[in-house]
């Protein structure tokens, strides 16, 4: 009798921009062809749900969306703070994937954060954080900082099929490019970094050029459906 694999909790962040037409960009990362899972596809930033993501000391570090708000959004069985954790994974991994962060003052939700003397900081803890030497909570705790979760739109939810070794219980996001920021070229996990439109990300995928997962060809179909920026921020609330 073949042993079905449990699907680990994992989260996924698309994060979308306007182009040159009118239309929208999403952000895709092309993993390492050396890693156990994956390696060589093209993705979007996420990965598993930790169990720091769902603990008290993180969760007093987000704003913009409560716990019960996570759960009932996610119409899930699991726990209010196992639902958040899921919006705080996807903002992690996010920013240890590719420097994106969703991070705001805990004094002031609305202060820019755009010294240099900080960046270099976030920089240098992003590195400590993928590395596993440095906790998310205790990161933003000592720059005084929180994650506004507020800012990521749910998409929808996929489980890997039961065939599979490896199976991923997985939340999919949706968000817009915060103003002022680039994400990385590469990082740790990933070996590339590139803007597509959905559309070009399909054309990719069917010719065979850049290997995706169902779960990936789902979603650019979903966003697809969105004709142009405008339509795509007023369907998910992006930026709105």
């Amino acid at each position: 009798m073949i042993k079905v694999a449990v699907p680990g909790k994992a989260s996924t962040i698309i994060v979308t921009r306007p182009d040159a037409s009118e239309g929208f960009e999403v952000l895709m990362t092309r993993r390492s062809p050396e890693m156990r899972v994956l390696g060589g596809f093209l993705v979007f930033p996420g990965g598993g749900v930790e169990q720091e993501d769902c603990s008290e000391n993180m969760l007093a570090r987000c704003r913009g969306l409560s716990p019960i708000e996570a759960q009932q959004i996610l119409a899930t069985t699991m726990t209010p703070e196992q639902s958040m954790g899921h919006w705080v994974a996807a903002v992690r991994e996010l920013f240890e994937e590719a420097g994106i962060h969703f991070f705001v003052s805990e004094r002031d939700s609305h202060a820019a954060l755009a010294s240099e003397c900080l960046v270099e900081r976030l920089a240098k803890k992003r590195e400590a954080l993928s590395q596993g030497r440095l906790g998310f909570a205790t990161l933003l705790e000592s720059e005084q900082l929180c994650c506004d979760v507020g800012r990521i739109t749910y998409l929808f939810h996929r489980i890997t099929p039961d065939h599979h070794p490896v199976r991923f219980d997985t939340r999919f996001y949706v968000t817009a490019l915060p103003e002022g920021q680039i994400p990385l070229a590469f990082s740790e996990e990933v070996a590339e970094s590139v803007w597509l439109t959905p559309q070009e990300a399909l054309e990719q995928s069917e010719s065979g050029r850049l290997p995706m997962m169902p779960p990936t060809l789902i979603a650019l179909r979903t966003l697809a459906e969105q004709k142009s920026w405008r339509n795509l921020r007023s369907a998910y609330g992006l930026g709105l």
